[in-house]
């Protein structure tokens, strides 16, 4: 790798590109003893695991003492053995049951093949079976399981949802009246809205288990985040004093190379211009089809699927035009859409070495095993180091030197890298962030949590401090039925309320979009999403085709799509107000006594005024046009403060517009904020306004971008002070002179960039910092 290192150094194309080389050393595996079930110890040993490593025993012993367990450790560091031996001794000794609960069915069909084949070791008569549940089978499959009453399950969040809490009295008594262990797999992925409605999902389990006597013990599998305990209690509704943590990973590695690559500005002039630089797709193409042409099995992680596949098939054809016809034939894409058999399929290639070079889409992040890999390219940053990270390690063959490259995009996270690379290797882990207590989200999940089990007051405990009004509110509007009992009061209802509503989003209002030449129906978006990406004239690209659309009709959600050869893209235009609902908390900064910070419930209002077209190669304005769309509204949660007075006589004072230094100062700190904790700058949004009617005074929001909130902006809140000082590190790294993509331009701004000053930005950051 040092070589290869060196021969890319060397390449004139590649000048001046690589901005810093860290080597990550490779260390020896650390052992540990374990005694082990003799059936089970054998059948580890005829798969070539002899020992367990030490940070497998721990979190092993720790679930055999009835503690919870976190294991927040790497990629391909071992975390599936240490809820695997727990889980198969407790169904060898009692034919206790295991739950194992994942967010992809891909990552499902994965573990249950390789525990599957360990219970198949062990003998039919071990009575240790596996078996998964998903959306994928009929319902005979289904019915199936349920005869052969499996000692370990695996299932999605979705299915436990809809297939086996609404039928637990009935269908799955025998499986959690015997369930003592609950695996919540990739639990860090648990964020956001999903993350929110999982963490519903299982405290309904708990309850539904307790009703059986069952007091299951939890074993979550983390990436490496800020706060693992304190998510992982989130997420399962266990006190965080119930939980040991594991983070140390003892296995083996060898040496990582890594490189922090920034593509060339366009251009022949020095310094950063304007701020455009050569896109990451092209520049990380070019790096993938050199090293797959030397011999380098290699994954590229990039931000979407038709990304991958347009790249994929680039790539390949490059490699042919240069005579690497068996590297071109085995070079593929790979993403969530394609088929469970094209999947496998490719999978199976990557752990055999079939596949030398792959095109993926996050799909590839968590832990489905492809074996290690030579090389591992990053188009783009994705976002948190904790991404960064899960990426990276899927390079590593054994002790072997793997090679890591990110190719930096343009906007403010990546660049920021690039100029300040110990803030990537060094930097504190991003928190992640769930909501249980989402006030869009709890009414439904009582609902169901009512057809589960009589509703008691007792199950505030479950649902938080807010549930006996949310009781008299639901019963009030009729959704919920009182029923007086020997035992007290209970609340109840009939029908299905599971299928009613949806884990991954709160607005099931969808779009459908309509090629009208083949009369085939493409894709569907969500209501928002539709009006952002698929308004009249818009141009939309899906599977490699670009559609222009012709007529957009909410009233009966249908897009009209016909094919184009546009040479421009689209972006929107909107106004957006913000109303102050409810102040829920307050402080002053550190550095500033006399400027409060607050944490309030908002609605957002916005409305999508027109679009802009843009030449594609570019990015300049070519065209603009009105739009009449209706008004959308968003109850979320918001953290906001005022301008100081005298920092806002300064800025007036100055020659840049007063609205552009806020703004910027607004688009900078919402680029940050993802720097602090794990979401995409497109969860959370903001509004700067010279006079705020709640305040009185110049504002700057932050909000949530899911009604409701979840957590995202009050988590940063909680630590407001540090965001605003790595905001102004950002701006002040940049050397732009008025402001770029770099630094203050946002490529989702509905002003269109218009007007901006990132000079008054950092003038106002300094002041609020004290810096």
């Amino acid at each position: 790798m040092e070589d290869t290192v060196g021969w890319l150094r060397d390449r004139p194309y590649y000048e001046g590109q690589i901005r810093t080389h860290e080597t990550v050393e490779g260390r020896e595996a650390s052992f540990a003893e374990c005694e082990v079930d003799g059936r089970l110890e054998t059948a580890l040993r005829e798969r070539g695991i002899p020992r367990l490593f030490d940070h497998q025993v721990r979190a092993v012993e720790g679930v055999r003492d009835g503690r919870n367990v976190v294991l927040a450790t790497p990629t391909a560091s071992g975390k599936s053995l240490a809820y695997t031996v727990p889980a198969f001794e407790r169904a060898l000794d009692r034919r206790a049951t295991a739950l194992y609960v994942a967010p992809q069915v891909a990552l499902i069909e994965d573990q249950a093949g390789s525990l599957s084949s360990l219970a198949d070791d062990l003998g039919f008569a071990s009575g240790v079976t596996v078996a998964r549940y998903t959306g994928r089978q009929d319902r005979d499959e289904k019915a199936a399981i349920r005869e052969r009453q499996p000692t370990v399950l695996l299932t999605t969040p979705d299915m436990l949802h809809y297939g086996i809490l609404p039928h637990a009295h009935r269908l799955w008594d025998w499986f959690v009246e015997r369930l003592e262990t609950v695996v919540v797999d990739e639990v860090h992925e648990y964020r956001g809205v999903f993350g929110s409605g999982v963490s519903l999902v299982l405290r309904r389990l708990a309850r539904v288990a307790e009703r059986f006597d069952a007091d299951p013990q939890y074993v979550c599998c983390s990436a490496t985040i800020g706060n693992p305990v304190e998510h992982a209690a989130t997420v399962t509704g266990q006190p965080e004093g119930s939980f040991d943590l594991v983070t140390e990973d003892t296995s083996a590695t060898g040496p990582t190379h890594w490189l922090l690559w920034n593509p060339p500005e366009y251009g022949d002039g020095e310094g950063w211009g304007d701020g455009r630089r050569r896109s990451s797709h092209t520049e990380t193409r070019r790096l993938f089809v050199d090293l797959v042409e030397r011999g380098f099995q290699t994954l590229v992680f990039t931000g979407s699927r038709q990304t991958a596949e347009r790249y994929a098939s680039e790539s390949a054809k490059e490699l042919r035009k240069r005579g690497a016809h068996d590297a071109a034939r085995s070079t593929v894409a790979y993403h969530a859409a394609l088929t469970d058999d094209r999947r496998r399929e490719v999978e199976a290639g990557l752990d055999s070495g079939e596949i030398r070079g792959t095109w993926s889409t996050s799909a590839l992040e968590l832990g489905v095993d492809v074996g290690g890999l030579d090389v591992v390219l990053l188009d783009g940053y994705p976002g948190t180091r904790m991404s960064a990270f899960q990426r990276a390690g899927r390079a590593g063959r054994g002790t072997d030197p793997a090679l890591v490259v990110l190719v930096a995009g343009e906007d403010q996270l990546d660049q920021y890298l690039m100029h300040d690379p110990r803030a990537l290797f060094d930097g504190d882990p991003e928190r992640a962030v769930s909501n249980p207590e989402n006030d869009e989200l709890l009414p439904d999940h009582v609902r169901c949590a009512a057809r589960e089990n009589w509703l008691s007051i007792d199950d505030e405990r479950w649902f938080g401090e807010g549930f006996p009004d949310l009781l008299a509110h639901l019963e009030s509007t009729g959704d919920l039925d009182r029923r007086e009992t020997p035992d007290g009061t209970r609340w109840t209802i009939d029908g299905s309320p599971h299928h009613s509503m949806s884990l991954r989003t709160i607005d099931d209002r969808g779009v459908q979009l309509k090629d009208t030449r083949r009369g085939e129906v493409v894709a569907k978006l969500p209501f928002e999403d539709a009006m952002r990406d698929a308004h009249r004239g818009a141009v939309y690209h899906h599977q490699g085709r670009k559609y222009e659309v012709r007529d957009l009709d909410l009233d009966h959600g249908v897009a009209e799509l016909e094919p184009t050869w546009a040479d421009y893209y689209t972006e929107t235009l909107h106004e957006k107000a913000i109303t102050v609902e409810r102040d829920v908390t307050g402080k002053r900064l550190a550095a500033r006594e006399d400027v409060p910070v607050r944490f309030a419930e908002v609605t957002m209002r916005k409305r999508i005024t027109g679009f802009q077209r843009r030449d594609a190669n570019t990015g300049q304005p070519i065209g603009e046009e009105e739009l009449d769309l209706p008004e959308t509204s968003l109850r979320t949660r918001a953290f906001y403060f005022t301008v100081p007075e005298d920092a806002e006589r300064s800025m007036r004072a100055a020659s840049g517009p007063f609205d552009g230094g806020i703004h910027a100062a607004e688009h900078a700190i919402i680029s940050m904020l993802p720097n602090e904790v794990l979401c995409d700058r497109r969860d959370i949004g903001g509004v700067s306004t010279p006079m705020h009617p709640h305040t009185g005074r110049s504002t700057v929001f932050v909000y949530d971008g899911y009604p409701g909130g979840v957590g995202l902006t009050r988590e940063a809140y909680a630590d407001i002070d540090a965001l605003l000082g790595t905001t102004l590190s950002m701006l002040r790294s940049c050397p732009c002179e008025g402001g770029c993509p770099a630094c203050v331009q946002s490529p989702h701004c509905g002003n269109a960039n218009d007007p901006l000053d990132k000079g008054l930005a950092i003038e106002l950051l300094e002041s609020l910092t004290g810096e």
